[in-house]
């Protein structure tokens, strides 16, 4: 399947994958009886992206450890979620060796999230006219969609292009933050407005605007005929602060400072010797034959 007539730079978003993969495969061991799963995960993702997009170019992004500037911004900015287990936590360095082997750039930057990086990198790409495809569970990246970038749910195989985000939701990709800040989000901890759920974040965006509009437009809201449009007005002043938090937060940074520009991001040759050394300790037979 091609995205457009050029070819593609693939952005692969590692961290949400990780997980995925780690949920996916839970009880895969190797000989020792320790656990491969997320790798395998990972890399049948990254083998059948190579066979679907044979002349692109991928690099994969990971989360740094620590925390990050939206903690700085909020304090409770992820809280309630669990530490990374120790068996997914073991996996993290086989996988990063695999990848490297087969050729591929790492970028794990600190103070910043994976999704940062893919949107700068993505970002500097569409600006200079390069077809981006970013791979990625994550829905929050639906915001960096445009004309160049595209994403793709390799799990799902469904893609998201401006059109089908405006199918989706009924609004451009540049509306996906002020939708995230209404609503919030229980995983990342992110507060929004209390009461505001899908229905009602799309009927205020695609009946008004943005963030700014609504606020600028209080007295409409009620025009707009959802459940609870009467009061609606009400609760977003009472939220203010929170809601424009909330948008700070959901808004996936486009100006990190990277040791290389979407045009370094070249794939090397695979180091075949290291990948047989490394599926031959994680007994990932069927790859060696």
């Amino acid at each position: 399947m091609a995205i457009n007539s050029k070819t593609p730079l693939i952005l692969i978003d590692g961290s949400s994958y990780l997980y995925r993969a780690y949920h996916a495969f839970p009880n895969l061991t190797n000989a020792k009886g320790e656990p491969t799963g997320a790798v395998y995960g990972v890399v049948n993702m990254l083998r059948s992206l190579v066979k679907q997009y044979p002349e692109s170019n991928i690099a994969v992004i990971f989360d740094a450890k620590g925390k990050t500037f939206r903690n700085d911004m909020y304090s409770e900015y992820k809280a309630h979620r669990p530490r990374m287990p120790d068996d997914l936590r073991g996996q993290i360095s086989a996988l990063h060796q695999i990848i490297k082997a087969m050729g591929f750039p790492i970028m794990v930057i600190k103070g910043v999230e994976a999704d940062d990086v893919i949107g700068t990198l993505s970002s500097q790409g569409s600006s200079a006219g390069m077809s981006i495809l970013i791979s990625t569970g994550d829905k929050d990246m639906t915001q960096l969609v445009d004309e160049n970038v595209t994403l793709i749910n390799t799990m799902t195989n469904i893609t998201m292009t401006p059109q089908s985000v405006y199918n989706k939701y009924g609004f451009v990709p540049r509306y996906i933050i002020d939708y995230l800040a209404l609503m919030g989000d229980k995983v990342d901890n992110i507060p929004g407005v209390p009461g505001v759920g899908n229905k009602t974040a799309r009927a205020m965006i695609s009946g008004i605007g943005d963030l700014n509009m609504l606020y600028e437009n209080l007295n409409t809201i009620s025009n707009l005929g959802f459940h609870g449009s009467k009061t609606m007005a009400k609760r977003l002043e009472d939220h203010r602060e929170s809601a424009f938090l909330s948008y700070s937060l959901a808004t996936i940074k486009i100006d990190c400072e990277l040791p290389s520009g979407p045009e370094g991001l070249i794939n090397i040759d695979p180091d075949n010797p290291k990948l047989v050394k490394l599926f031959t300790e994680l007994n990932f037979k069927r790859w060696l034959a």
